[in-house]
């Protein structure tokens, strides 16, 4: 049984949330808040193992209260719900450690497959916010000829392309972080690099280890915030 926690200032809401979540055999509310502060004494409180968390919220938003889960309850995994796919608070709140990113306006089968995804240790990046990624970076990103990436999406840099962070994995490794920047899933990186889905998820886990990330949302922010990825992409 999956434990949810429901975080969202419109009771409407959080109740259609639940009678979905619900409906389910192995997901279970267990709690709900109106704001972040509640929220995080709530995590506290039940220990669940997703909580769903709104953005934009009276008091203590979102993004401030998933840092806080992140750092003071890790085991429990954030997933955020957004109105909007362009809004720069969901994309802080990723960067604050959420685990995953969906639209308040997904069907219910998408929620409920993106609280078991996060349960389940993985991440839900929506492709839409990856293309939104590569537009709050694009001043910082290089171009495809430039020096710093080759923008083909597949082939390797050498070493001294790397930015420095970065010169602990290996080319394949680089690839794949490539990849997932990208949006792409490890079905879609096998096929396209030519490699066993097992492989890739070795090389996912190489990079997570190695970067000391969470998951594959903070892998896509490392690889766009270091230039793996060009504008031209």
């Amino acid at each position: 049984m999956t434990s949810v926690l429901l975080v969202d200032d419109q009771a409407l809401v959080r109740m259609g949330f639940r009678m979905v979540l619900e409906a389910e055999d192995d997901l279970e509310v267990v709690g709900e808040a109106g704001d972040g502060a509640v929220a995080v004494r709530q995590v506290a409180a039940l220990d669940p193992d997703v909580v769903v968390m709104d953005v934009r919220m009276p008091g203590v938003d979102g993004i401030e209260a998933t840092a806080r889960v992140v750092a003071e309850h890790p085991r429990s995994r954030v997933l955020v719900l957004t109105t909007f796919d362009v809004d720069d608070h969901a994309f802080a709140a990723l960067r604050a450690g959420a685990s995953g990113f969906l639209l308040k306006s997904a069907e219910p089968a998408q929620l409920v497959d993106a609280v078991r995804t996060v349960a389940a240790g993985s991440s839900v990046v929506a492709p839409r916010l990856v293309r939104r990624m590569l537009d709050l970076f694009a001043d910082r990103l290089p171009t495809a000829g430039g020096g710093d990436g080759d923008g083909d999406g597949g082939g390797a840099r050498d070493d001294g392309a790397v930015p420095p962070a970065l010169r602990g994995l290996t080319p394949r490794e680089l690839e794949v972080m490539r990849c997932v920047a990208r949006g792409l899933s490890n079905a879609e990186i096998a096929e396209l690099l030519v490699l066993s889905t097992t492989t890739v998820k070795t090389h996912v886990g190489s990079l997570l280890a190695k970067l000391g990330l969470r998951d594959r949302v903070q892998v896509v922010i490392a690889a766009y915030e270091n230039g793996v990825v060009t504008r031209d992409a």
